[in-house]
C-alpha cells in the first residue's frame, strides 16, 4: 500500500513505516502530522483510487522526526564583457516524517 500526497508544494510517494522528507518546517519533533492532500492511493490488492484532485476522506498520518538541511545550492550570474559577477546560494530546510498509517 502506498499513497502520493502533495506536501510543501511537491508530490511525494509515501509508504507506511518509511521516512520521507517534506519541504519546510512542519512541527516539533515527536508531534503528529496529518497530510490531507492525498492525490492517489494504491491498496494491497492492486486497486487504485485516484482523486480529482484529491481522494475523498483519505489522509496520511505521520510523526515528525526532526529537521534536515539539503545540499548547498550555488547561484552564479554573469554578464559578459561587463565585469558583473554575482554568487549567491542557499540551503533548503526539510522535515523528516515517519509515516505511520494511510487512512481511507
Amino acid at each position: 500500500m502506498y499513497a502520493i500526497v502533495q506536501a510543501g508544494g511537491r508530490q511525494v510517494k509515501v509508504v507506511p513505516g518509511a521516512v520521507t522528507t517534506v519541504d519546510g518546517t512542519a512541527g516539533e519533533p515527536g508531534a503528529e502530522l496529518t497530510l490531507d492532500q492525498v492525490l492517489l492511493v494504491e491498496k494491497d490488492g492492486g486497486e487504485v483510487l485516484a482523486g480529482a484532485p484529491f481522494v475523498a476522506n483519505a489522509r496520511v498520518v505521520g510523526v515528525v522526526e526532526g529537521e534536515a538541511r539539503g545540499p548547498k545550492i550555488r547561484v552564479f550570474k554573469k554578464k559578459r564583457r561587463k565585469g558583473m559577477r554575482r554568487t549567491k546560494g542557499h540551503r533548503a530546510t526539510y522535515t523528516r516524517v515517519l509515516i505511520k498509517n494511510i487512512l481511507l
